[in-house]
């Protein structure tokens, strides 16, 4: 239950998303909104787990770890921490994220008989992504550029903010999206499948199609959340 709900709970990863929408939209109430994703997050989990454990049925187990003694940090072993966390982070910016930025420009600047373009609406990515269009036009994420950035989140979910930085060449995020669709958006990231490497590790742990049920039935809580939050605000609006 704990592996199945806690990639419902916002990672490091979908930081630069938040930081993205909510500043081009909610510029005044971005921390207010960055902190409500936040404590959404934690509460589907919550609620998650307590419709899991009524399906999932087992003996307590008891639960022992021993604690370390608590110091205070030194500089050398927070310099380390963070050594650590800048190193992880370079490692994917230079591998994972470069890699799929890479591919999107190439698949956005060549058409199908492998010529340049002068619109990308008329590139190999544009044709490959107007399929998945209508499954995000609902929740009022129908553009293409968006559609194709979600999905090199399954990549890395910082890859979302470098694909829409080279689909959108320039265009602000406000003239494409409405202040209720950005909504659906944040709703969206938060919810959908995780990363790569945490499907992976779901996969190693409880095999491949628990891994795919993973990414299945968080994508359908994400589509069927976002719904709502835009049939909702647009009632209301």
């Amino acid at each position: 239950i704990t592996m199945l709900i806690v990639p419902l709970m916002s990672c490091a990863g979908r930081m630069p998303v938040y930081v993205l929408i909510a500043g081009a939209f909610f510029s005044r109430n971005a921390g207010v909104v960055l902190l409500g994703l936040y404590a959404l997050g934690i509460l589907l989990a919550v609620l998650a787990a307590k419709v899991m454990s009524s399906f999932f049925k087992d003996d307590d187990l008891p639960f022992v770890m021993e604690l370390p003694n608590y110091r205070m940090p030194t500089f050398k072993n927070t310099s380390l921490l963070l050594w650590d966390k800048a190193k992880d982070f370079l490692q994917r910016a230079f591998t994972i994220i470069f890699l799929a930025t890479l591919i999107i420009w190439f698949l956005q600047s060549f058409d199908i008989h492998f010529t340049l373009v002068e619109d990308s609406k008329d590139s190999i990515l544009a044709m490959i992504s107007s399929l998945l269009v209508p499954i995000f036009k609902p929740i009022g994420l129908g553009d293409w550029r968006i559609c194709t950035s979600l999905i090199t989140g399954f990549i890395a979910k910082e890859s979302v903010v470098s694909t829409m930085e080279v689909l959108f060449a320039g265009q602000a995020i406000t003239q494409v999206l409405s202040t209720l669709s950005a909504t659906s958006l944040l709703i969206f990231s938060l919810l959908y499948s995780p990363c790569a490497a945490a499907i992976s590790s779901i996969k190693n742990e409880l095999g491949g199609k628990w891994a795919l049920g993973v990414v299945l039935w968080q994508c359908g809580i994400a589509w069927v959340a976002s719904l709502l939050v835009y049939l909702i605000g647009g009632l209301m609006i």
